[in-house]
Order: structure tokens, then sequence, then C-alpha cells
């Protein structure tokens, strides 16, 4: 139950109009009373003889009884109270109880003394009611509506749990507006899945993604068909800019515009800017830029995925112990990475990418202030991701994709459990949500490469899985017994076999991979520990490509006892 105190306003009048009207875009259905504050006002709705004027006059009444110079500048009070699309359906006297509690909670209405504001309540749809109110009080005074917000969205959670409906956590002011009732009935009618405010901040999302300059942020809008209306003042600096989809029109047949800032609160052009300016390249002690942290551009998306799949290993353990501000810096950007790997992933993948990437947006903003420059490689990921196409779904493209993602639900998870101690209820929430849409892509993305694995490790001799097996129980004694018993045991064995046969260390690879957080909570450890040591040997994600020499481990090569890891994921090892 979403309750919203709307802008306060100076005619009763108009906002009668609107409530009982059609509706912007004829989505108002049936309008009609169901509760007043003497359960007795006329409804022009349903009552032929009522009219606006009489319900008008009787809410202004009070005001007309004071002098004009103590009346109130803005004097109509507008609370509208709406329920999530899977609630079930309430009836008339319910939302009528409803508004009577919304009411007494915000200060409205004091049913006990009997001394509250006129109001009236008007439904004209299925999931949600308007509370029209006059701000002067029948004695003459007007109502204490000091953090009346806080007291309705109090009042909200309580009539969530007594009806059953949709718990919603506290917000905390960061989330993205919802549209309109208006926006989706519009969007229903077009038969689109989302509003075109959900669909513009997808698509300015996108084009934010890994963007290092002003240029490259509209070019990227403008390829993906998105219209532009750039604000200028006389200097000829940008102030900010608005965006519409082209076949979002008004009546007038004219593009629906939406500011950058309205569509989410880090999508102003200011807050964009930030993101730009800590873009540079850190500088030495000679203040030249340092050629150790500039990253070669990836030569195709396979490459990407792996930089991806590094750089998010290195923001996990920043989230789990760095300071609030550089966390924060790494959950937007791990925002970034989610909006490009969605945008250039395969068919299979896309449709369960793109609602991880949907639901994460909320947990990329809190009260706690991002730190940016700290997240430069995660945003050179989210680049690198862009600038290398789209990946196709089968050989090395796919293999490395299904890495990404498995790297990606540690860092996504990671973020849930770090907003969990911030007591970031909603940020929380949407960041379990997102690892939801994650596992199914992640099962999409690995069946193909894993199934290529299990073969491999199927055809693998009795003496040899017995040698695998002896590691295991070696380095993560603890959990061997339930790897061993998972069907991707014999992935893991064609793995450390392969790492063997290229002159790693199989026990090494293992105490660094199992050192690593979240392992014992993983759905299947097998897993895991398969794309954690394809990635830290730098193997082949697809082991289609490599010579199956799975029958024997080669014992001439000399094993190495640190493992590629240490070279490949950045200047700091990872622990």
């Amino acid at each position: 139950m979403v309750p919203k105190i709307h802008a306060r306003g100076k005619r009763t009048i108009g906002l009668l109009y609107y409530l009982y009207g059609p509706g912007t875009h004829e989505e108002h259905i049936d309008p009609h009373l169901v509760a007043s504050w003497d359960n007795n006002a006329p409804d022009p709705g349903r009552d032929p003889q009522a009219t606006y004027k009489d319900l008008q006059r009787l809410l202004d009444q009070p005001l007309d009884a004071i002098d004009q110079d103590d009346r109130p500048k803005k004097h109509v009070w507008h609370l509208s109270v709406r329920n999530a699309p899977e609630d079930p359906l309430l009836s008339d006297k319910q939302w009528g109880d409803i508004a009577r509690r919304m009411v007494a909670a915000a200060g409205i209405d004091d049913p006990a003394q009997g001394a509250g504001c006129r109001w009236a309540a008007v439904r004209h749809a299925d999931d949600h009611i308007h509370i029209i109110a006059t701000l002067v009080r029948e004695d003459g005074y007007k109502p204490d509506l000091d953090h009346d917000a806080a007291r309705v969205q109090a009042e909200a959670r309580l009539l969530e749990a007594e009806l059953g409906l949709r718990r919603l956590n506290k917000g905390d002011g960061t989330a993205a507006k919802r549209p309109t009732s208006a926006e989706r009935h519009k969007a229903e009618r077009q038969g689109k899945d989302r509003a075109s405010r959900e669909e513009l901040r997808e698509n300015v999302r996108r084009a934010v993604a890994g963007a290092t300059s002003e240029k490259e942020f509209f070019d990227r809008l403008t390829a993906a068909g998105v219209l532009i209306r750039k604000r200028v003042a006389p200097s000829g600096d940008l102030l900010g800019y608005k965006v519409a989809l082209p076949d979002d029109r008004n009546g007038n047949k004219e593009p629906v515009y939406y500011a950058g800032s309205t569509l989410s609160p880090d999508l102003s052009l200011p807050r964009i800017r930030k993101r730009w300016s800590s873009d540079a390249p850190p500088q030495n002690a000679d203040g030249l830029s340092d050629p150790t942290t500039a990253a070669p551009a990836p030569s195709g998306p396979a490459t990407a995925r792996r930089r991806a799949a590094a750089a998010a290993w290195q923001a996990v353990l920043v989230i789990d112990g760095g300071e609030d501000t550089l966390v924060a810096a790494q959950i937007a950007a791990a925002g970034e990475v989610l909006d490009a790997l969605a945008q250039t992933s395969a068919a299979h993948t896309r449709a369960q990418l793109r609602e991880a990437a949907f639901a994460f947006e909320r947990a990329t903003r809190s009260h706690i202030q991002a730190e940016r420059g700290h997240d430069r490689a995660l945003r050179q990921a989210a680049r690198d991701l862009v600038y290398s196409g789209p990946a196709l779904g089968r050989g090395e493209d796919g293999a490395t994709t299904a890495m990404l993602i498995d790297m990606a639900f540690f860092l996504v998870t990671a973020a849930a459990h770090w907003h969990d101690k911030k007591q970031h209820a909603q940020q929380a929430a949407a960041a379990r949500q997102a690892t939801e849409y994650l596992r199914v892509a992640y099962q999409a993305a690995a069946e193909v490469p894993l199934g290529v694995l299990f073969q491999r490790g199927r055809r693998l001799s009795q003496p040899l899985r017995h040698k695998q097996a002896a590691y295991l129980r070696a380095t993560v004694p603890h959990l061997a017994e339930q790897i061993l018993a998972e069907p991707g045991w014999y992935a893991l064995a064609a793995t450390l076999t392969d790492a063997e046969n290229a002159g790693h260390d199989p026990a090494a690879l293992l105490t660094e991979a199992a050192e690593r957080r979240e392992l014992d909570t993983a759905d299947s450890v097998s897993d895991v520990l398969v794309w954690r040591l394809r990635r830290t040997a730098g193997l082949p994600a697809d082991a289609s490509t490599m010579p199956d020499h799975t029958s024997s481990a080669s014992t001439s090569s000399p094993r190495r006892t640190t493992p590629r890891a240490s070279r490949s994921e950045g200047p700091g090892k990872a622990r």
C-alpha cells in the first residue's frame, strides 16, 4: 500500500473536477464517494441531483466561516492511497475504512473530539482512492500536520498486515518516482510491459553505463531512439535534459518529456557528471597517468566478461570491509555492470538479466553518498561490456557469461548484506530480488558449458577422480562431502584436471578459492569453484575448445604454486 501526499492546492472545485472526471487518459471508471467526514456528503458520481459545487461548498464551509486573513494560502490537502497490482480487490466499505484511518493518522480528522477537518474519499479505480480535505477544522483552528507523511506511511504498514496486502519496506526518500495510474493504464492500452517513465529510466541508465562524457551519453541515447531536449543557459552551458519515447504522445500528439531528475534522483545531469569527473586515470607521484592502471579495451565479449568478473570480485572485497562511502560507490557501479550485461546478453538470458538490472536499480541509491573514483574498475568493466558488443549464447562467449553472472550473483548478494546491516530495507529487498533473476539467468547460461565439463569429468579415470577428491578433502574438509555429492562434482574434477595439465597446483588453487567469501551459502559449491578456478587459472571457460586429456594428468610440467589469479585480478591479491 502506497499512500502519497500531493502538493497542497487553492481550488477545491478544481480537484473535484479531476477526481470525478474521466482522467487525463480516460482511466477513471465509475468515480464515486466511499467515505466522508460525516458519512453523509453528496456524491456527484452516483447521485444525479448532487453537483460538484454542492460538495465543494460543504467541504469549504469551515474555511468560509473564518476571517480572510486567517485562512491558509493553500487549503486543499490531497492524499492518494494505492495498492499493488497483485493485491486482492477491496470493497468500497474496506476502502472507506482505510480512508477514515488515514485521515485520523494524518491529523486531518479526530473522531474522538469531533473537531476535525472536512474530507471526502473518492474511488475511480479498483486499486486506489483519493482523499480531499479542507485544512480548517470545524472549530476554526488549523490541523497539526507535522510529519503527516510519516504517520500515513506507518498506518499503511499496519493496514498491509491486517488486510493481507503486499508488505512494503519503509522508504528513505531515495526511490525513483513510481508511474502514475494514468501512465500505467496508458502502457497497458499500448501493450507495453512498462510505463514510459520506467522504460526511459532503463534507457538512460544503459546510456550512462560506463560513459565518460556528455557527448557519449547523449550519442548513446540518440542511438537508442530516445528523443532529447536539452536545457541550455544563455551562456551556452548545458543545465539539464529531458527525454521522451517517440511513440509516447499527449493529446496534442506531442512527445511526453521527462527530466532526468524525475526519472531517478541519480539521473539528473549534475549527478551523472559526478561519475564522469572521477573517470580520469589515477596519477603517479610525478603527476602523470599511471600506466599500470590503464586497462586496454577488450578484444571481444568473452574477454570483457572475464575482466568484469575480476572487477566484480575486487568490488566484493571492498563491500565486505570498506568504508561506507566507498561501498556505496561500488554498489552504484555494480548497477552499471548489470545494465551493460543486460543490453549485451544473448537472447536466452536477456529477459532475466534485464529484470535483474531493473530490480537492482533501487539498491544503487541510499543516503550514504558515494565517493566516486574508487568505482573506476567496475565502470570500466561496464564500458568494456558495452563496446565489446553483444555476446553469443554459445562457445567462449556463453561460458564467460555464466562466469560473470556467477560473480555478479555474489556481488549483488554482498550488496544486500551491506544494506541489511545499514537497515536500508528497500535497497536490501531490491538486491535480493535481483539475485533471484540472476539465479535463473545463470542456469540458462551455464547449462551448456557445465554440461561439457560434466561429460569430461565422467570420462576421468577412477584413480584420477580419487586424486582430485583427495585435493578437495585436504583443502576444504568442511565442504568436501557436500561437493562430492553434487552433480557439479564431475565438472569440478575436470577443471582441476585441466588446471593441473596447464601447470597449476590444484591444491593451491582450491585453497585460494576456498578462502573467498560466500562459498558455503551457494546453491552449488562445485559450480562456484569451477568458475573461480577457470578464471584464476586462465583456463578457457568453454572447455570444448580444449584438448581432452581427462584420462590422465600431466606430471611432467612444473606446477605453479602461485596461481595466475594474483596477476589477473588487479593490484590486491584475492583473499
